[in-house]
């Protein structure tokens, strides 16, 4: 049975989210986490005394040979994310990313981790013709960033072991409200343009993209440490909801904010775009597999964020900590 998780990137945008739910569950959870977009992301469970807060860095070993002691299961968030912040500092990208990811495999094994879950990307794909993109279609990452999440997997797969469980998710592009929000993923963009700008620009807008709820994706992390060994051990789902065409995400954007915010006028403005890159992933796999289906849309998503902005949490949607490239030109991370 699973008691103790220990979540890396744990006060960021995902598991800001997912810690308040793994304490609900009742299991005890450590966050290890370099906390650069501020400290107060988990405010609202600090003083639960089942969680316990580390800020450090994942390529520190001897952090992970401390920290990992007594640990049944480790849920990996943290990276880099998104190509822009890794191509920033490419040798860095690969130090947090697949290096310290090696570690922590190796020290999560011998210190007797009985689970490890893995955040992916439904990136590692690029781009494919088929229409629905499933888990045994080859990999063809187009980046650095998703080549080396591509080699995660396969360095976490050549590890697993009877006692170690092992397990990868491909998660298609979250979006919604959380108290670390980014709004530098696409349906998060549009709708901070739509609410402050009252104006969306949509760049081609024929391609697509997949995504799925922040509500949704935090669920799927809590469900894995109840399912069984055998249900998920050295398997790899895709986690999603929808593939939706941009001009579709923008469309929706538009619906829900006009109604939301009564009155409030919204332009969809339509640019030509040399990027047509087009994702469309398939999430039967899991649902036939383990049951999960996500629940919640990219208009459920749209209608968090504009409540959010409403109740006034998103203080400042300007401030670079709800985007990462900027925050990671600013602290200049060695």
């Amino acid at each position: 049975m699973i008691k103790s998780v220990l979540v890396t990137g744990g006060a960021g945008y995902v598991g800001s989210v997912l810690i308040p739910k793994l304490l609900a569950k009742g299991y005890k959870v450590k966050v290890l986490d370099l906390y650069m977009y501020g400290a107060d992301v988990l405010d609202a469970v600090k003083d639960d005394p089942n969680l316990k807060q580390i800020k450090g860095d994942i390529r520190d070993r001897s952090l992970l040979e401390r920290e990992l002691k007594g640990i049944d299961a480790v849920i990996h968030l943290a990276c880099i994310s998104n190509d822009p912040s890794y191509e920033l500092d490419p040798a860095l990208g690969k130090s947090i990313n697949y290096d310290a990811f090696v570690s922590l495999v190796d020290i999560a094994k011998k210190l007797g981790v009985k689970r490890f879950v893995y955040a992916s990307s439904s990136s590692v794909y690029g781009i494919k013709a088929e229409e629905n993109v499933t888990e045994d279609l080859p990999l063809e990452p187009l980046t650095d960033y998703s080549k080396y999440k591509a080699l995660c997997e396969d360095y976490l797969l050549k590890e697993r072991a009877s006692g170690f469980v092992v397990l990868i998710l491909r998660p298609a592009t979250v979006c919604g409200y959380s108290p670390r929000l980014r709004l530098d993923l696409s349906v998060n963009i549009l709708t901070n343009l739509a609410v402050n700008k009252g104006r969306i620009t949509v760049f081609g807008g024929e391609q697509k993209r997949p995504n799925i709820h922040i509500e949704d994706m935090t669920d799927l992390y809590v469900k894995t440490l109840e399912y069984p060994d055998e249900k998920i051990d050295g398997r790899i789902f895709n986690a999603g909801y929808d593939n939706m065409k941009m001009k579709e995400i923008a469309q929706t954007v538009k619906k829900v904010v006009t109604r939301e915010m009564t009155g409030k006028e919204i332009e969809i403005v339509t640019s030509a775009t040399d990027d047509n890159r087009s994702y469309h992933v398939s999430s039967e796999k899991i649902k036939k597999e383990l049951g999960f289906a996500a629940r919640r849309s990219v208009a459920d998503a749209v209608g968090d964020l504009v409540a959010a902005y409403k109740a006034g949490r998103i203080k400042d949607p300007d401030d670079k900590k709800y985007y990462n490239i900027k925050t990671m030109q600013d602290i200049k991370l060695k």
